[in-house]
């Protein structure tokens, strides 16, 4: 029986791939470089201005920080009329609302639980026009400021006492854009 002799022998293929095959592993073996790289150069700092915490200037958040409280007026029962402490809190809402000429704003009107929703609806709507108008006198244009009531529906304490029933009897001013 006689045995091919391209099985026997190694041919000049077999010869190429194995001389490749070992000439790629050696190439995969890693050697210590000749010389180390240089060191990394002092780093420069650049003074960066220190980024302020806080609401950003003109926002909602810095209206309400600003305001502290003075960003809702209050109202006797049954009463729209702005009393002195109202005026002072429009005041400062005024002043805030002319050094950002581009602001708009809305004056929500809210009553107390006591009512028909028709009566305090309209009720809402003379606390927040009264709101306005005074704003209006103090400088501010009434193109930028809008009004809704919301009478009953939104209030902020919900006991039914003396309590809660001052604390819903409001206008609120709230920026926008």
């Amino acid at each position: 029986m006689r045995i091919p002799s391209s099985t026997l022998s190694v041919g000049p293929r077999s010869l190429v791939l194995v001389a490749a095959s070992a000439l790629a592993l050696s190439a995969c073996s890693k050697k210590a470089p000749e010389s180390l790289p240089p060191a990394p150069a002092a780093s420069t700092t650049t003074q960066t201005t220190p980024r302020t915490l806080g609401p950003v200037a003109g926002s909602q958040a810095d209206f309400i920080a600003k305001m502290m409280g003075a960003d809702v007026i209050y109202f006797d029962t049954d009463h729209y009329d702005v009393d002195a402490t109202d005026q002072a809190a429009l005041a400062r809402q005024a002043q805030w609302l002319m050094q950002y000429p581009a602001k708009r704003a809305t004056i929500e009107g809210h009553c107390d639980e006591r009512g028909t929703r028709e009566y305090n609806l309209a009720l809402g709507e003379r606390r927040a026009n009264a709101a306005k108008n005074y704003l209006v006198s103090l400088g501010v244009s009434p193109a930028r400021l809008s009004t809704v009531s919301y009478g009953k529906e939104r209030p902020v304490a919900l006991g039914s006492d003396e309590a809660s029933w001052a604390q819903n009897r409001r206008a609120v001013t709230v920026t926008i854009d």
